[in-house]
């Protein structure tokens, strides 16, 4: 009778034991992660932020709350995130060809990138611009944070050569393309086929972001455009911020042939959190509705005036607020990694979070939280060294290689 009554309690303590010993693992790896996070150069290779800068009353260098006020970036969240650097796109959004247009693109691309510098010089303590690769470990070791700058959307260089050069000088180091309508120099992954690849222009481009050691940016591309590019450019390509198409079919992504095509290249993708591009979301038909209204209020974009295009950023952030996404978990972006390392291999993946510009899932919703991603690649079994190449020794490997070739 008496062994009886002591299994309740038996059965009690090995609950208990059980419990302390899944607590005492889980420590256990979130304290190996955070080893490994802080050890690593970590970089994303692409959010939006510059277009929440274009906005006078956002102060990049106080912490704001993400669900609050639509925002993913701002210094202390990078900070709290454990995030070394981040490549700011400057997106121009696509227009009308014609002489008015691309005039307009290359003065917002131009007026986008003094506010990057405005807003990051206001903290000299805090941050820097960085301009080459060997920048972002000086600063990391400062102390600091490192802001890359690129442009998305080549329909910025307003179909002239010459317009390569003077981004170049200041500071761009990359260039996408082409966005999700078709420009002067390549088809679009999201429209028609006009070029069936990239035109003559777009021949021009690549061999001068060669010469001048510019990363190019095959994100939004057609897939002939992709393979075009991959043929024509002597240094290796990124994808600042794609995924696996076999994983979420969505012309957005790369499938495996491209993977592979890309890791031949040398070149590097960069997994996006975009959580559409991750995994097919359950339809939301008020937040569908309300995006709909936003882009028929907003069609004459590409003519809008500063202010316009202020009121128009605030609008499209608090979409957000007013209608929260579905969302991916962290778990599924990790699930694109692990397919991607066995297409591609370990030296050819990296992490561009599209922050900003909708990235966000569950686990990662703002830069605060991208030491998240450290955990699960842990939990998965990949070792130090091969979460150090994913959050940033494969994308500055293909960045040193690009700004020291030589034609």
């Amino acid at each position: 009778m008496n062994s009886i009554k002591l299994y309740p309690t038996l059965t009690i303590f090995l609950c208990f034991f059980i419990t302390c010993v899944i607590l005492t693992s889980c420590k256990s790896l979130e304290k190996k992660a955070a080893i490994i996070h802080k050890k690593a150069f970590t970089i994303d290779s692409h959010c939006d932020s510059p277009l929440v800068l274009m906005s006078e009353d956002f102060d990049i260098g106080k912490s704001h709350k993400a669900k609050e006020t639509g925002t993913k970036y701002d210094i202390p969240r990078m900070e709290a995130g454990g995030l070394d650097a981040s490549f700011f796109a400057a997106f121009v959004g696509q227009g009308n060809q014609d002489s008015i247009g691309l005039a307009k693109a290359f003065v917002q691309t131009d007026q986008i990138i003094d506010a990057v510098y405005k807003a990051i010089n206001a903290y000299p303590e805090k941050a820097e611009i960085a301009i080459t690769s060997d920048d972002g470990y000086r600063i990391e070791k400062s102390g600091k944070r490192s802001i890359y700058l690129g442009i998305e959307n080549g329909f910025a260089l307003a179909d002239k050569i010459e317009n390569i050069n003077y981004f170049y000088k200041k500071g761009i180091r990359y260039i996408t393309l082409v966005h999700t309508r078709n420009n002067h120099i390549a088809d679009s992954s999201t429209d028609t086929t006009l070029y069936n690849g990239i035109s003559k222009f777009g021949e021009e481009v690549v061999k001068k972001m060669n010469e001048l050691g510019i990363m190019i940016d095959v994100s939004h591309a057609s897939d002939s455009s992709f393979y075009d590019v991959i043929a024509l450019s002597k240094t290796p390509v990124i994808a600042s911020h794609s995924c696996s198409r076999a994983l979420c079919d969505n012309p957005r992504n790369l499938s495996d042939e491209m993977l592979k095509a890309l890791a031949k290249n040398g070149g590097v993708i960069q997994m996006c959190i975009l959580s559409d591009y991750v995994k097919k979301m359950p339809s939301y038909p008020a937040r569908d509705s309300a995006h709909v209204a936003f882009e028929i209020k907003h069609s004459n974009w590409a003519n809008y005036n500063e202010e316009q295009r202020k009121n128009g950023i605030r609008e499209w952030h608090q979409l957000d607020v007013n209608f929260p996404p579905n969302l991916a978990n962290v778990t599924d972006v990790i699930d694109h990694i692990d397919h991607i390392v066995k297409i591609a291999g370990i030296d050819h993946v990296g992490i561009g979070t599209d922050f900003d510009g909708g990235g966000d899932v569950i686990g990662c919703y703002d830069v605060s939280e991208m030491g998240n991603i450290t955990i699960e690649l842990v939990k998965r079994g990949y070792t130090e060294e091969q979460i150090i190449k994913i959050w940033g020794g494969n994308f500055m490997r293909v960045f040193k290689e690009v700004e020291n070739y030589k034609n």
